[in-house]
């Protein structure tokens, strides 16, 4: 992994990078791995890393949508979901706004029915005429009958007569359209009071991730609690590192996506989460983490500490059978290196398991630091195999005759190990590719 940088890297202003129509700052770091320059001159690295966080602790997305063109009507397309994703305080206003609106709309409508028939009192109307709308002969009783049509509530004294077709019509069309807009509306109140977000809630992750050896291995452990009775069924664990890669094109890929997979003892299948678990990431040769566990987790150092842990549950909840998911992050300062978790779980007295959060966000230190040691390349032939023909073909002619048969056979043998030297070069310049200082030749963000 390594930082964007520009080709030249002793210029002081900063290389701008157009994506559509937003721009990057080259030399900005993305996820706070530094205090670069632009916005966040004068901050902390900490107060960096909190601002520049892709997903919060809560798992509450920090990404902002920007220049998306239509943007609102796409939104009013998609009604059902727009109103779902609502905050409760704006969907109340929006509620009542609505009611009250249609009550004085309608209202207005009733007004114009008695005006335009003469009921109203300006009108002086004689003793034998007949209303559209008996008692409607204000605009407040317009009001008060569009209401108590509505709601259905009917005191007795304003009644629609069979005077005026336009009114019973201007009812039946009030009734249809407020039916319907409460229909809608109560669908979107139970449908977001029964989404599994709240379940997710009750579903907790710990603080912080810690690294420490686990079956000989080093491995990357994370604790997840169910804090209810009711159990989530097929409980699914997965990571996502967001890191800064290069390509071998030269490209540098921001918010490059590699899957961490998570399991439970040697099984990835789907745990039991009755009780608190630990969960496991072996840290090897195919882990996108073996370079920050190399150095030891040294996420003090700007190439390695550019990175977030994204780690996403998903599991179905038991009354409601509906999915739930429920998501966290870790950033480099938030992964302890050389810590292990406490156990949660004892034995009362009574003989009943019980499992003390107090000590669920505790970590302690091992007694030996983890390491972790990658596979390094098969070592190449020592140069003494060749010395013997380097020997015999500048000897002269007493080893010319003895060295003349074997002479071909043992080039092919060199000429193989230049192969094999030359392969294993090439292999450590692509597996050391992204730790090593290159000059990008564009940027690109990935999808989030």
């Amino acid at each position: 992994m390594t930082t964007a940088t520009p080709p030249s890297s002793h210029t002081p202003s900063p290389q701008k990078v157009c994506h559509s129509q937003t721009q990057t700052d080259v030399l900005k770091p993305l996820l706070g791995g530094g205090s670069g320059g632009g916005g966040g001159a004068g901050l902390s690295p900490a107060a960096l890393r909190r601002r520049r966080r892709v997903l919060s602790k809560d798992g509450r997305s920090n990404v902002r949508i920007e220049h998306v063109s239509g943007r609102g009507a796409l939104y009013l397309r998609d009604l059902w979901t727009t109103f779902l994703d609502m905050q409760w305080r704006y969907k109340l206003f929006l509620f009542s706004a609505t009611f009250a609106g249609t009550w004085f709309l309608f209202g207005v409508l009733w007004y114009l029915v008695a005006l335009v028939h003469g009921d109203l009192l300006e009108f002086n109307p004689p003793s034998n005429h007949t209303p559209c709308v008996m008692e409607v002969q204000t605009l407040t009783g317009a009001f008060l009958f569009s209401l108590e049509s509505q709601t259905t509530i009917g005191y007795g004294y304003r009644c629609i007569t069979e005077e005026c077709p336009a009114a019973i019509i201007l009812l039946i069309v009030q009734l249809v359209i407020t039916m319907v807009m409460e229909i809608f509306i109560t669908g979107t109140f139970l449908a977001k009071v029964a989404r599994p977000k709240k379940r997710g809630e009750t579903v907790k992750f710990s603080q912080h991730a810690v690294v420490a050896n686990h079956e000989g291995r080093p491995c990357l452990m994370i604790r997840v609690a169910n804090m209810r009775k009711s159990l989530l069924l097929g409980c699914q664990v997965t990571g996502k590192l967001l890191q800064t890669s290069l390509t071998k094109e030269g490209e540098t890929v921001r918010l490059d996506q590699r899957n961490v997979s998570f399991q439970v003892d040697t099984s990835s299948d789907s745990p039991f989460l009755i009780l608190p678990l630990t969960f496991y990431h072996v840290i090897d040769d195919s882990s996108p983490l073996r370079a920050w566990a190399a150095k030891g987790g040294g996420w003090t150092d700007p190439e390695l500490a550019d990175f977030e842990l994204l780690v996403i549950l998903s599991a179905t909840v038991e009354p409601t059978s509906a999915t739930c998911q429920v998501r966290t992050s870790y950033l480099p300062d938030e992964i302890l290196w050389g810590y292990e978790f406490p156990p949660v779980v004892s034995l009362s007295p009574s003989g009943k398991y019980v499992a003390d959060f107090a000590f669920f966000d505790k970590v302690a230190k091992t007694k030996a630091p983890p390491a972790f040691k990658p596979d390094s390349p098969s070592s190449v032939p020592p140069t003494s195999h060749q010395s013997p023909q380097q020997g015999g073909g500048g000897g002269g002619g007493g080893g010319g005759g003895g060295s003349g048969g074997t002479g071909p056979e043992e080039g092919g043998d060199l000429e193989k190990m230049r192969l094999e030297e030359s392969y294993r070069e090439e292999r450590a310049r692509e597996r050391g590719g992204r730790l090593r200082d290159s000059s990008p030749l564009s940027v690109r963000i990935s999808n989030v």
